[in-house]
């Protein structure tokens, strides 16, 4: 019974981390459609996109799970229980997204407009290119995070994340609150964010997937390498040994110093 009251709250927790990252989706999400309404200068969407990477900021900094931001880690880990977990993660991303996104569209119904044209934009795109531009908005995704985790920097959130709203990249989760936002439910609709989702899934893998080529080179040099040292082996004892030869000899060929003349004398009156 403990252990599956663990595991309960396990999936629980996970779920709910993940509804935390979609929350922040959401705040960030509306914070951009206030800045691009219709006919906003174009200014306003630099400064609506600079502002979404506050979401992603929160997310890496409290914690919180993120599917677009976990999935590029998946072939780092290699844990069997990975693929559970991101389904839980975006589980909750897509329950966080739909209650804030419902919420924002009831209680401001300016953005919730706004919602409508972006989404109808989406859709008119067609299914080709939004995962197209899923898989670019993927790679620029993982990136932010990779230099996050590794170098402990916000440069790259706060580069790759404007980058990628400025270029019209499509962004799962981020959608998924668009679409709650909005008056769009259709089987369309749904169809879309599960392209797109599976645009950002490979766009994250891509670089991953790619790096995994380098451990093997770097292993095949590591054995060459030992094999050259054995073939060429080092010479610096040998100069010394010639030097001390000589010596020896030296020593040998030397005759016994010839004792004083006064001690001559002395032996020949004795």
């Amino acid at each position: 019974m403990e252990r599956k009251s663990d595991t309960l709250l396990g999936i629980l927790q996970k779920i709910a981390e993940g509804f935390l990252a979609g929350m922040m989706i959401s705040l960030g999400g509306a914070v951009f459609l206030a800045c691009t309404p219709a006919g906003a200068p174009l200014y306003s969407k630099f400064v609506g996109a600079l502002l979404f990477s506050m979401a992603l900021l929160c997310i890496c900094m409290c914690g919180f799970a993120l599917y677009t931001g976990k999935i590029g880690l998946v072939l780092q880990n290699h844990r069997k229980d990975d693929i559970s977990l991101l389904l839980l993660c975006l589980l909750g991303n897509a329950i966080g997204t739909v209650v804030f996104g419902k919420l924002i569209g009831w209680v401001f119904p300016a953005l919730e407009e706004t919602a409508n044209a972006l989404c109808a934009g989406k859709l008119d795109q067609g299914y080709g290119f939004g995962f197209l531009r899923a898989v670019l908005c993927g790679i620029l995704v993982y990136l932010a995070i990779d230099l996050y985790r590794n170098n402990k920097s916000v440069l790259g959130i706060v580069m790759c994340i404007p980058a990628f709203i400025l270029s019209g990249y499509e962004h799962s989760i981020a959608d998924m609150f668009y679409f709650a936002c909005s008056t769009i439910y259709s089987g369309e609709a749904f169809l879309y964010l599960v392209l797109i989702v599976l645009g950002n899934s490979v766009g994250a893998l891509l670089i991953p997937s790619l790096r995994l080529i380098r451990p093997r080179e770097q292993s095949a040099a590591e054995q060459t390498e030992p094999a050259v040292k054995e073939e060429h082996p080092t010479e610096q004892t040998e100069p010394a040994v010639k030097e001390i030869a000589p010596a020896e000899t030296d020593m040998k060929e030397s005759p016994l110093p010839s004792p004083p003349p006064n001690q001559k004398q002395n032996e020949e009156t004795k």
